[in-house]
């Protein structure tokens, strides 16, 4: 392995760890507001963050092209 790819490796790896952690702490906050606010009912923020998580992805450019990849 080049010095180069090495690189090139740590620096995808650092990004996806850091991108996970973030991910991890979020998920922990909103089981926290979860169980708070919503006394643990997981249908309600789980409708919540579907209907966000579309205007999300509809707002910038109007359209729902990024669902078409999955």
């Amino acid at each position: 392995m080049t010095l180069k790819a090495l690189l090139k490796f740590l620096r995808t790896f650092s990004i996806v760890t850091g991108l996970v952690l973030i991910w991890r702490g979020l998920w922990y906050v909103l089981d926290w507001i979860d169980l708070t606010y919503f006394a643990n009912q997981h249908v309600w923020t789980a409708v919540g963050g579907i209907v966000l998580g579309l205007l999300i992805l509809y707002i910038p450019d109007h359209d729902l092209k990024e669902i078409e990849k999955l």
